[in-house]
C-alpha cells in the first residue's frame, strides 16, 4: 500500500507558476505509474497528466499539454506537476494517483491510491 501526500497548491494570477509535488509512502514508490487528475466545483474529476514507473514515457491531457508537464523523482519518492501559463480555467483541486499496474492510465477508475488533494486558484 502506498500514501500520498499533495502540496505546493495556492492562489496565482493568471499567466503564473505552480509547482505541485506529491510524496509517497513505502518503498516501492519507483513499481507504480502515476498520475494527476483535477475536480473543479460541480465538475467530474478529470485526467491531467500520468508518467511510467521510470519516468521515461509521459502523456499530458490536451488541455494542459505545452504548459504542463509531470516529472519523478524515484529517489525522493515523489511526483511532480508544473504548471506554467496558468489560467483561470485551470482552477481545481489537483490530486496525484498510484496505479499498480504501471501503465499510463487516463481513467479514475485504474488507479489504487489517492491523495488527498491540493488546491490551485488561478485568478484572472
Amino acid at each position: 500500500q502506498v500514501q500520498l501526500v499533495e502540496s505546493g497548491g495556492g492562489l496565482v494570477q493568471a499567466g503564473g507558476s505552480l509547482r505541485l509535488s506529491c510524496a509517497a509512502s513505502g518503498r516501492t514508490f519507483a513499481a507504480y505509474s502515476m498520475g494527476w487528475f483535477r475536480q473543479a466545483p460541480g465538475k467530474e474529476r478529470e485526467f491531467v497528466a500520468t508518467i511510467s514507473r521510470s519516468g521515461g514515457s509521459t502523456y499530458h491531457a490536451d488541455s494542459v499539454k505545452g504548459r504542463f508537464t509531470i516529472s519523478r523523482d524515484n529517489a525522493k519518492n515523489t511526483v511532480y506537476l508544473q504548471m506554467n501559463s496558468l489560467k483561470p480555467e485551470d482552477t481545481a483541486v489537483y490530486y496525484c494517483a498510484a496505479d499498480r499496474r504501471g501503465v499510463l492510465a487516463l481513467v479514475t477508475d485504474e488507479y489504487d491510491y489517492w491523495g488527498q488533494g491540493t488546491q490551485v486558484t488561478v485568478s484572472s
